[in-house]
């Protein structure tokens, strides 16, 4: 899969003519992809969730996906690029942390 098209300064993606937040490049490739596990995961919780009809679960799911693309530093204020070393690196382990308690059963 190629990489989407981003903006002159790398702060979106460009997918289908939309501009998107780029995920922030300073989150390591390990921790990328775990996040986008927890992502993806809750992405499909969310489907699950509306077939089903339970509106708590749904609720519960569309937390995770928002938890992950915050982590991942897609969404959020300040945006990435305005954040610090330390903030940026706070952002990616706390959501990290919290979504794979979640996924254990824990409270986060």
């Amino acid at each position: 899969m190629t990489e989407p098209e981003r903006t002159p300064d790398g702060h979106h993606v460009l997918i289908k003519g939309r501009r998107w937040r780029a995920t922030d490049p300073a989150v390591p490739a390990d921790a990328a992809d775990r996040l986008r596990h927890h992502l993806m995961a809750a992405r499909r919780a969310v489907g699950a969730a509306l077939r089903a009809g339970d509106e708590a679960a749904e609720r519960a799911a569309r937390a995770r996906v928002h938890a992950a693309k915050t982590a991942l530093g897609e969404r959020g204020q300040p945006p990435w690029w305005e954040q610090d070393e330390a903030q940026r690196r706070e952002r990616w382990t706390a959501g990290l942390a919290r979504l794979d308690a979640e996924e254990g059963g824990e409270e986060a």
